[in-house]
């Protein structure tokens, strides 16, 4: 994925974690799993992430840790650990401990998006728009037809 952050003029490249669906005879839930990258041309500051699975006995669900670098530095500033839908926290190699977000405390915002007729036929939002129709109707054979 890419994102820019115009504000700084910064564009970064990430990767993302599989996805899981687990618990299917029972309470289902998602669970990521996996290493990511996030780098910044620009700066040169990146980061490495691993979205921990769940253990088969015990251990914990959502568990992420992370190291930044800054640029040509083969040690990290700061590491992060935490859940990925809860708190992170980040101790830095100054020895500050501090919580580094929560999610659970975060507003929600609005995505800004183009209308549909304004984007190309490849955009996310209009390749997907008869699955997401018929997906909000419940009409699943609908959906899953838009979707082949």
């Amino acid at each position: 994925g890419c994102v820019t952050c115009l504000d700084y003029d910064e564009h970064y490249i990430l990767t993302f974690p599989n996805g899981y669906g687990r618990s299917i005879l029972t309470v289902p839930w998602i669970e990521l799993g996996g290493e990511c990258s996030i780098n910044c041309s620009k700066t040169g500051y990146n980061a490495s992430i691993i979205f921990h699975t769940k253990p088969f006995y015990g251990g914990k669900k959502h568990r992420i840790t992370a190291e930044i670098f800054s640029p040509n530095d083969k040690k990290p500033f700061c590491s992060i650990e935490g859940e990925w839908n809860g708190v992170m926290y980040a101790k830095y190699t100054t020895g500050e401990n501090t919580v580094f977000i929560d999610t659970k405390k975060m507003p929600t915002i609005k995505k800004k998006v183009r209308k549909l007729e304004d984007q190309d036929d490849f955009e996310s939002r209009c390749l997907w728009k008869d699955v997401t129709y018929n997906l909000k109707i419940r009409d699943i054979d609908a959906a899953t037809a838009a979707k082949h």
